[in-house]
């Protein structure tokens, strides 16, 4: 039998190379991944430096590396613009179900909004301005695929037996993924993913076809909106013009236009669903109400494929899932994120063992599992392997990750090792590792080191800015170093050795940005309590309250959100009441302690305890000078306490013990704490998982009085992320974070509606 043999698409070679550096590069090799891409200068080639400069920066928050990552993209982004200019060869013998050049537009558009995200790595407003002045430049090349490559929206998919690939301790039911969320992560064929495909294979099953009601994105932009024209019905005049010619079976350019499509859609969409809201509204697009569960389902369509799109697709899927798991602060359905989390990673791991975005990922999991120990086990057993390797960046996230979660486990030699470490690897803002590095010497008690980082820290930050600004993070140090000095020299006469006026560590204090205390276990909450108890003036924690009936159909509650404007202390002190002769003697810093406090009683199960704290945080809002930040982010911590106290009512999981007397100094609430943490520190394990997937909760009231429980706690919620966005104004440190935060919280409010079916 002879015949001629299956003709290759003429781009598939390139595609191919370059794939190979795409290998290199995951697997942590990234001097060979380089030296194979400068091999080349195609725009495959082209993108794939622009890719390594990229992940570098990223990775590495090197302001050098930003310049060389936006120099590659744009040489790449010039090539691929040159070859859509190419007519398709005459001669041509390969016969593609989409027309030929589509593969370059799908690289300019990757390097349009790679561009536009080094922008944003600076975590400036000006950044996320410039990185929406790129992504809106893209919209229109992404309004074009979407509707050549998807003409009938994103495909239905099933759903998935979470036990057949994640090693999380889930109960023998199947979760039933919502429809939103492709499932199973195995390849599929390209051909199983369009509604097109059925026109030029005929072998499609109708299985393939997408639901009668596929998602859409119209239903994500209101009328008239600017972006309208990029998830506008899609016309059926984009669909591939049937011939008499053979369409040749799908292969890596269909694999790439397939996934290529899908990851820039979803990632587009996702990065502007998480933009602080000032930043959308600042740049006009007043129109365009994101749709970030669609974002989702086509990122997780891309990361089915074998494309290098697919690799990235899970990235950003790891990514996403990752800061939402840390920065929300609560989770609708945790074990559902926790478990296609796994699925993903398991999935890239395997495929790149050794690669330290994986390992990272592996890490977050065990760590968001709170199972710190093994977390930073795999961490540390990973930076051994990546000896090997030649990808520095990648190393320092791990180092990055691994210092992190020491601190959280107040491991705090370790930490501080860790943290200086990273300043060998990268130049990004040594003065704020040093800063956190100050603090775990101050928790160790060694104050002559912690002196030393922190006088190093102002010619360190002049040394390094980006764009000739200090950084979010720097402003924040900077602030807090004139506070401790002009503190010090209040009350000596004199800056120096101004170490001495330092009460509240510095590491922690910073930490709550990164809420580096919200997986902690409520031993380690215990024991930050009993520190921050110890500083004068004594604080009083009202116990009133705390034996109420734990089976109380109803939240505990304030009917309005708290304001600023309190004048009753409910810890007992009072602000006329302070001298010189306590540990702390301003506002500012009894704000930061009752919003520690506040945050670790939570953690232990104390919830009204926590809320009496986190609103005296709040009530120091007007007096504070220095720490402005400190009543929007207790605010948003209240929110949090609101969803969390509704969550361990609804499972019957919140015990509270009786208290002997009406109140009691904070560092005598041991007996109070410890009976709550005996009972509270395995809510998130002990929850089964198909219960929490549709919504339900393990005790005892009524479907009715559930939902009367959540409408008053999403209610509530809701109305203190109202005041702490507007505690939080543009001057404020660090404020695009908790703005960012504050998105993600309501994202997870609505999630918790739509599966309690609430229609608000």
């Amino acid at each position: 039998m002879s015949g001629k043999p299956t003709p290759e698409h003429p781009n598939a070679p390139l595609l191919i190379s370059a794939t190979k550096g795409f290998n290199y590069l995951f697997s942590n090799d990234i001097v060979s991944a380089r030296e194979h891409f400068q091999g080349h200068d195609d725009p495959f080639h082209l993108m794939g430096l622009g890719v390594c400069a990229f992940l570098e920066a990223a990775l590495g928050m090197e302001s050098g590396l930003m310049a060389e990552a936006t120099r590659c993209l744009s040489l790449s982004e010039a090539g691929t613009r040159k070859q859509m200019r190419v007519p398709k060869p005459h001669d041509m013998s390969y016969h593609s179900r989409f027309h030929y050049g589509l593969e370059w537009e799908i690289l300019n558009a990757d390097a349009v909004v790679l561009l536009g995200l080094t922008h944003a790595l600076s975590e400036s407003y000006m950044g996320y301005l410039q990185c929406m002045y790129s992504l809106n430049s893209a919209h229109s090349k992404f309004t074009k695929l979407y509707k050549t490559v998807f003409p009938n929206g994103l495909p239905h998919t099933p759903t998935f037996n979470l036990n057949a690939t994640t090693h999380l301790p889930v109960p023998s039911a199947q979760i039933t993924v919502s429809p939103s969320l492709p499932a199973s992560l195995k390849h599929k064929p390209s051909d199983l993913s369009l509604l097109s495909a059925r026109s030029v294979n005929t072998s499609a099953s109708a299985a393939t076809t997408p639901s009668a009601a596929p998602p859409s994105p119209i239903s994500a932009v209101k009328a008239g909106g600017f972006f309208s024209r990029w998830v506008s019905t899609p016309s059926t005049s984009s669909l591939p013009i049937q011939s008499e010619e053979v369409i040749a079976p799908d292969g890596p350019v269909e694999d790439l236009i397939v996934a290529g499509t899908a990851f820039g859609f979803g990632l587009f969409n996702l990065v502007f669903s998480l933009l602080p809201k000032k930043v959308q509204g600042l740049v006009g697009f007043l129109g365009f109400k994101h749709d970030r569960k669609l974002a989702l389902q086509a990122l997780l369509l891309a990361a089915t494929k074998s494309d290098v799109h697919g690799v990235f697709a899970g990235l950003v899927l790891m990514t996403y899932h990752g800061v939402v798991l840390l920065l929300s602060g609560y989770q609708a359905n945790e074990e559902k994120i926790l478990a296609e989390y796994q699925i993903i990673v398991d999935q890239i791991a395997s495929r790149y063992p050794v690669g330290a975005l994986w390992i990272l990922n592996r890490a977050k999991i065990l760590r968001m599992s709170h199972k710190a120990d093994e977390a930073i086990t795999v961490l540390q057993e990973g930076l051994e392997a990546a000896k090997e390797h030649s990808f520095a960046q990648a190393d320092m996230i791990l180092i990055f990750e691994l210092a992190w979660t020491l601190l959280s486990q107040m491991r705090y030699q370790e930490a501080a090792d860790a943290f200086l470490k990273i300043t060998e690897l990268n130049s990004w803002s040594h003065g704020t590792y040093y800063f956190i590095a100050a603090g775990c010497y101050f928790s160790l008690g060694n104050m002559e080191k912690a002196q030393s980082l922190l006088d190093a820290i102002p010619e360190l930050i002049n040394k390094k800015k980006i764009s000739g600004k200090d950084l979010p993070t720097e402003v924040f140090i900077k602030k807090k170093l004139a506070f401790y000095k002009e503190k010090q020299a209040r009350r000596t006469g004199s800056e120096k050795n101004f170490i001495q006026a330092v009460k509240i560590s510095p590491a922690e204090e910073i930490g709550i940005f990164w809420n580096n205390h919200g997986r902690i276990a409520p031993h380690i909450a215990q024991a930050h309590i009993d520190i921050l108890a110890s500083v004068t003036p004594s604080i009083f924690v009202s116990t009133i309250g705390l034996d109420a009936s734990a089976s109380t159909p109803s939240l505990k509650t304030p009917g309005t959100p708290t304001t600023p404007s309190r004048a009753n202390s409910k810890s007992g002190l009072s602000l006329a009441s302070l001298s010189l002769d306590t540990d702390l003697d301003t506002p500012d810093e009894l704000g930061i302690r009752a919003l520690l406090l506040g945050i670790h009683y939570r953690t232990v199960g104390a919830f009204d305890v926590s809320r009496g704290l986190l609103e005296e945080a709040v009530g120091y809002h007007s007096s504070i000078k220095v720490s402005t930040w400190v009543g929007g982010v207790a605010s948003f911590e209240i929110a949090v306490l609101d969803l969390k106290e509704a969550q361990a009512r609804d499972r019957g999981t919140k015990k509270v013990p009786r208290a002997g007397e009406e109140s009691l100094p904070a560092s005598d609430a041991s007996s109070v704490v410890s009976s709550i943490s005996d009972t509270t520190s395995t809510t998130t394990t002990t929850v089964e998982v198909e219960e929490a997937a549709n919504g339900n909760g393990n005790g005892s009231a009524s479907k009715e009085e559930r939902r009367k429980l959540w409408m008053e706690a999403m209610k509530c919620a809701n109305a203190q992320l109202d005041v702490a966005l507007g505690l939080a104004p543009n001057s404020v440190d660090l404020s695009s974070r908790l703005d960012s935060r504050i998105a993600m919280l309501r994202d997870e409010i609505a999630t918790k509606k739509e599966m309690l079916k609430i229609i608000s």
